[in-house]
């Protein structure tokens, strides 16, 4: 089963040399097309990391038990 992040995973380097060729092709030089590239590489990158962050589930039961920690008021 294919997930979110193995997308990610794979259109990492589909961007960068994707959109480089494209850019390329349409004229531009390749000194700008890397870096246009690299930006929406790093774009995916960082909705990956902080948009639709890994974090694990916890139950919300098990993140209310404090250990019967009272804090005093």
């Amino acid at each position: 089963m294919t997930g979110y992040y193995d997308l990610v995973l794979g259109l990492i380097p589909l961007a960068l040399g994707g959109i480089t060729t494209l850019l390329t092709v349409f004229g531009f030089a390749l000194t700008t097309a890397i870096p246009v590239a690299s930006v929406v590489a790093v774009g995916l990158i960082g909705h990956a990391m902080f948009v639709n962050g890994p974090v694990d589930s916890t139950p919300r039961s098990a993140a209310a038990d404090d250990g019967g920690f009272q804090a005093a008021d």
